[in-house]
């Protein structure tokens, strides 16, 4: 019988311990999480890639002949480019010079700002869109029907790339003004002071002084609002197809729509709208690197007088009532008056009397709006609640750990962020309809779909908070012979939770308003409530919609103050 040698049996030994070391939770859930986030953020975009550029014979640019091939493509790029610079420079317009008077100025009605900055982000955009219809259609819109004596029938005409502008402008604005509002704040704002004492106007120093030094936080949210802009799907669809008006996401819906539908002409064309997202989001990180020249953050508590508008402030405080009648009550009152009619007509004694809640009442008896709650309300919590738990985990590796590439992890984690939403709904359908694993058509497409396209904002949410907590509380847990996984459990995650809260929150309301990564990815009763909202509006059942929206607008408001409350409970909690 002959026995190991000392060497062999180290070398077990040591292969032993390895292997155990791989097996414990520790190991396990980083390997898990680490691997989720890169299938999640990698698998779509290659598959995208090859089913755009390999069909059965090879290699081939065949997709892009169709798609770039038809004599219109010019028009399309020029819509496309019109509309994310127009929308781009009308939100940066109102949203900076709102930010300006509210930090700077001594303009009325600042109690607006809030509800004007934050109502709007609550609305989903195919809402926000259908009330403009409402408002400046040229057939039903009410604001034509107020000037038609004046100017005659038609005047405003909302199904024009103007029109498209103006509502994607509105929309964004609201963003620009909270990004411009922490801009002008964290300015030093004895430069414009000195400016002031040395004998400059104040349009001068407005010029001269302010604009340069806010100039990174500009260049940066035009850039941000062009990618966004470029990326809408309901304004496009809802504004543009009418009139033949095409941009590459409402192209990319039409090419899917058609008989039989071309995968690879569409692949090209969303190829076509990352590149230019992904040409934007470089040169805003360019920027935002380059900002650093033009730090003026002190450590002065001197805040400068506000300046007085005078015969000027009734003008600016009519202004902002304007403003706020624009972006919040005018959309949200046209959807409430159109729930209550038996049919949509120019307001009357007639269409006051005729008003009822019978559209809400066939909206409970529709087992299509009942299940495209349920549905949103799922695919909402769901997705909010794995993203958190995934980036909790995620942000621990890019934080704390000293694993090999961990930054890979947060690298892979941003990469959603450039993909727009109708582009990561064809890259999931191009992974899914080859997917041996019954998925596309059932509502985890939708739910997978989600946990992709908001995973980035999970991450930058768990990070930062990750950032805030000192490592000596982990390595105190240790040091008293908690285990990883407890320590992660009873230390960190208590500590993180109001950051995860504040993340699952922002997630739930996006991910139960989301439309454009869910149109090309929905089935028959797995229908959420924007795609039963686009499919009534495609139907003509305009009453039924308004009715829904309201209802949808509510149970987002709903959603958010108890989030809220929660969040304040939690802070309380750790303070």
């Amino acid at each position: 019988m002959t026995t190991a040698s000392p060497a062999v049996a180290a070398r077990k030994g040591a292969t032993l311990g390895w292997l155990r070391r791989l097996g414990t939770p520790k190991v396990i859930i980083i390997v898990v999480v680490a691997g989720l986030i890169g299938y999640l953020a990698l698998v779509p975009l290659y598959y995208l890639i090859w089913g755009t550029f390999f069909d059965a014979n090879g290699f081939t640019l065949g997709g892009f002949a169709r798609a770039y091939g038809d004599p219109r493509v010019g028009d399309m790029i020029g819509n496309s480019l019109w509309f994310a610079v127009g929308a781009a420079v009308l939100s940066l317009c109102v949203g900076t010079a709102l930010a300006y008077l509210n930090v700077r100025t001594d303009v009325p009605f600042k109690g607006l700002f809030f509800a004007a900055s934050i109502i709007p982000l609550i609305i989903p955009g195919i809402l926000y869109t259908i009330a403009w219809i409402f408002l400046a259609s040229p057939d039903i819109g009410l604001l034509n029907k107020v000037v038609e004596p004046i100017f005659g029938p038609g005047f405003f005409d909302i199904f024009t790339v103007w029109g498209m502008v103006w509502v994607e402008g509105l929309h964004l604005s609201p963003i620009v003004f909270l990004l411009m509002v922490a801009a002008f704040r964290s300015m030093d704002p004895s430069l414009e002071e000195s400016a002031l004492m040395s004998g400059a106007s104040r349009w001068q120093v407005f010029r001269r002084v302010t604009m340069p030094l806010t100039r990174p936080a500009i260049v940066a949210a035009v850039l941000i609002m062009v990618v966004r802009s470029l990326e809408s799907f309901e304004v496009p669809a809802l504004l543009g197809l009418q009139n033949g008006i095409y941009v590459f996401t409402s192209r990319i819906y039409f090419v899917l729509r058609s008989y039989p539908p071309d995968l690879a002409a569409a692949g090209a064309l969303a190829v076509g709208l990352l590149v230019l997202a992904l040409i934007g989001v470089t040169i805003s990180n360019l920027v935002g690197r380059s900002g650093k020249t033009y730090q003026t953050v002190t450590g002065k508590g001197f805040r400068p007088r506000p300046m007085e508008l005078g015969k000027w402030r009734p003008v600016m405080g009519g202004a902002i009532v304007l403003y706020f009648f624009l972006t919040v009550v005018g959309p949200l009152l046209v959807l409430l008056y159109t729930s209550l009619l038996k049919f949509y007509q120019a307001p009357s004694a007639a269409a006051f009397a005729s008003m009822s809640l019978d559209n809400y009442r066939q909206l409970f008896d529709m087992s299509d709006a009942m299940t495209a709650l349920k549905n949103s309300l799922a695919l909402g919590l769901g997705s909010a609640t794995l993203v958190m738990i995934l980036m909790a985990v995620g942000a621990w590796i890019v934080v704390r750990s000293r694993i090999p590439g961990r930054q890979l992890v947060d690298h892979f984690s941003f990469v959603p962020l450039v993909i727009p939403g109708l582009v990561l709904g064809l890259a999931l359908s191009f992974v899914y309809l080859r997917s041996p694993v019954p998925i596309y058509g059932t509502i985890f497409i939708l739910l997978i779909a989600y946990c992709t396209r908001y995973m980035p904002y999970g991450m930058r949410y768990a990070v930062t908070s990750m950032h805030q907590i000192s490592a000596e509380l982990e390595e105190s847990a240790q040091v008293s012979g908690a285990s990883w996984w407890q320590t992660f459990r009873r230390v960190l995650l208590p500590l993180l939770s109001p950051g995860l809260l504040a993340g699952w929150i922002y997630i739930l309301v996006v991910s139960f308003r989301e439309l454009s990564s869910s149109i090309l990815l929905y089935s028959p009763g797995n229908e959420v409530l924007s795609i039963l909202i686009f499919e009534q509006y495609e139907n003509g059942q305009f009453t039924v919609l308004a009715a829904l929206g309201v209802v949808m607008v509510l149970t987002l408001a709903v959603l958010v103050v108890i989030a809220y409350k929660l969040g304040a409970k939690v802070g309380l909690r750790q303070d």
